[in-house]
């Protein structure tokens, strides 16, 4: 036995071995640390609840909550809810997107143009999006318009600036690459302006997001006919804080889903960006 450790050692089979362990133990420690902290919380709820270190109208247990989910998902209470939360959110972030992205452009590209909007666009940018509530009601009702309004104003601002300050921190070199091998239309887009800009713009576009989704619930539990913040303030006023849990769990797992769809697409089109930084030696 000790001749063939010796041998392993030698040929220098272990400290392979030892060198994939370390390296697979990080990942592995970060994937557990991720699944236990929520298994932690909620098992010092069960225990605070079966303890009734709270009176359980207010410390629902999560069984209770668990139960109460089952049965909002059964009777299709929940699905509608979330699909008009969703259709606002899906509604008002792509044009908060495609107006941003123009906008960033073309406030990053043409001077004319950045000095006329710059003062207009930095005092509506400052404007809290809760001070233009009253406003929008008084303007527009409490419906749909109201809100999609308020999501685009979340989503647009980050949007273009993130667009704007990607298209001015191309590289010089980069542009004047281009220049010379006389890039078509497509060429500029596929080497010089998508592999240096899309990580930036995914960034805002995450940050956008996620502001948006946390504005959205927060408008439907003031004024909303339907949507998951709705459900909630509905269930707060009939004293059932088993559905405002089951809104609260619901609301932090579609926000962190959205911000890790479009973390991975960031972290995806940043491994294109060696590839030009590699062309300018050339």
């Amino acid at each position: 036995m000790k001749s063939l450790a010796n041998s392993l050692s030698n040929t220098g089979v272990t400290h392979k071995i030892s060198k994939k362990t370390n390296k697979i133990k990080p990942e592995l420690m970060y994937s557990i640390l991720a699944f236990l902290s929520p298994i932690l919380v909620i098992l010092l709820w069960y225990i605070a609840s079966e303890k009734q270190l709270f009176p359980s109208q207010i410390l629902v247990p999560p069984q209770t909550v668990w139960n109460t989910f089952i049965s909002l998902l059964h009777s299709g209470e929940l699905g509608m809810h979330l699909k008009d939360s969703l259709y606002r959110l899906v509604f008002g972030f792509s044009i908060a997107t495609i107006s941003g992205i123009f906008f960033g452009i073309l406030y990053a590209t043409f001077t004319t143009f950045r000095n006329y909007t710059y003062v207009l666009f930095n005092v509506l940018y400052q404007i809290p999006i809760f001070v233009l509530i009253p406003i929008f009601i008084l303007i527009f009702g409490i419906g749909e318009i109201f809100k999609i309004l308020l999501i685009i104003k979340a989503c647009f601002f980050p949007i273009a600036l993130a667009t704007a300050d990607a298209v001015k921190n191309i590289p010089k070199q980069y542009i004047e690459l281009g220049k010379i091998y006389k890039f078509k239309t497509w060429s500029w887009l596929k080497f010089i302006i998508f592999p240096t800009t899309l990580p930036p713009v995914i960034s805002g576009l995450r940050i956008a997001l996620g502001r948006a989704w946390l504005i959205l619930v927060a408008v439907e539990l003031l004024a909303a006919g339907t949507g998951i913040g709705q459900m909630m303030e509905l269930a707060r006023q009939m004293l059932r804080l088993d559905i405002v849990m089951v809104g609260v769990f619901i609301t932090g797992l579609i926000g962190f889903s959205l911000d890790k769809v479009l973390r991975l697409l960031e972290q995806r089109f940043s491994r294109y960006q060696p590839q030009i930084s590699g062309e300018k030696n050339v």
